[in-house]
């Protein structure tokens, strides 16, 4: 884990209410897909390449038409107002500050309209019982000037969290409020129609098949992830399926990546297995709380600082020579 991040993760747990750290951290079942997190991305090993002229190194990425600084994103997560006071508006504040792009979640404490991100962004939906209430906000998130929807796939409902707190974030929601269970992939088409056309994007991916079966249904890309260890316990670290996705997409929309990245050499390891971008969930919400849209700023940075570092000592000077072939396969 990068140094910053792990002073932000410990800071965060003095700073923040028991319950809400629990609501944060916390993972579904016993926890075991939380705890593998990390892990699975340690376990890769790295075939640097010598000998390469790597004074200039640039980690800039372009994703959907939209040019970044870095491909190190930041994930929607609910409820940023539980870390800081200004919630979203700082975060947005601090993803923009670091070149970066936010996923603003459907469960955002600030509305989607108030949040006057700085930097681009995309909208991450879930399709509740109340279909319309589903169309309404993605014609919202459009017409605020998000960039792309983020579908939500791996929710039909919410996963047994014994490991994290229930928090009730909205009073007593409306049953239409809650999560579709019924939903398939009739759902991308209906998210780019009310959005006016926005690409959109699945999350929650961890099988190959399922990726091409997105695509062929319209999704602009995919999103490899087990919700952080949130869902389905025991479902596969993201680092062990990404490489299977990355290959059954080949290069029809952007693969991105979630789930346990800590540090730039993470990234690297992301990018080498085919992602195009990560998405950062945790560490975002641990250096809101303690610094607001300036931690928010300094931990992507951070980030995006040592994956320079790392691909020039891998003989990359940019994201596009970063390939499956730094990797190496051990032998059993």
């Amino acid at each position: 884990m990068h140094p910053l991040l792990a002073t932000h993760q410990a800071e965060a747990a003095q700073r923040l209410g028991p319950d809400v750290h629990r609501y944060y951290a916390g993972g579904a079942g016993d926890q075991v897909s939380l705890g593998e997190a990390e892990q699975a991305w340690q376990a890769l090993r790295l075939r640097p390449r010598v000998l390469r002229d790597v004074g200039t190194v640039d980690t800039a990425v372009e994703l959907l038409g939209t040019a970044l600084r870095t491909p190190v994103l930041c994930g929607p997560a609910a409820a940023h107002r539980l870390a800081h006071p200004e919630a979203e508006v700082a975060t947005a504040r601090g993803v923009a500050e670091a070149g970066s792009l936010m996923v603003l979640s459907t469960r955002s404490s600030v509305e989607v309209g108030e949040v006057h991100a700085p930097g681009p962004w995309w909208w991450q939906a879930y399709v509740v019982r109340d279909h319309g209430l589903t169309r309404e906000r993605a014609a919202r998130a459009a017409a605020a000037g998000a960039g792309a929807v983020v579908l939500t796939g791996d929710v039909p409902y919410l996963g047994a969290r014994h490991g994290a707190t229930r928090l009730d974030l909205t009073g007593r929601p409306d049953p239409g409020d809650q999560q579709d269970p019924s939903i398939g992939l009739e759902a991308i088409a209906m998210l780019a129609e009310a959005s006016g056309g926005l690409p959109v994007l699945v999350k929650g991916v961890l099988r190959g098949d399922d990726a091409l079966e997105c695509l062929d249904a319209g999704a602009a890309g995919v999103v490899v992830s087990n919700h952080g260890g949130r869902q389905l316990d025991r479902a596969a670290p993201t680092a062990e399926v990404l490489e299977e996705v990355a290959a059954a997409v080949d290069g029809r929309g952007p693969v991105l990546v979630d789930g346990g990245l800590r540090s730039g050499l993470d990234v690297l390891c992301a990018l080498a297995l085919g992602a195009d971008a990560v998405l950062l969930a945790r560490p975002v919400l641990w250096a809101l709380a303690c610094d607001g849209a300036d931690g928010v700023r300094d931990c992507l940075d951070a980030v995006t600082d040592e994956l320079a570092h790392c691909m020039g000592l891998a003989g990359c000077t940019t994201v596009g020579e970063v390939g499956p072939d730094l990797l190496h396969r051990r032998r059993s």
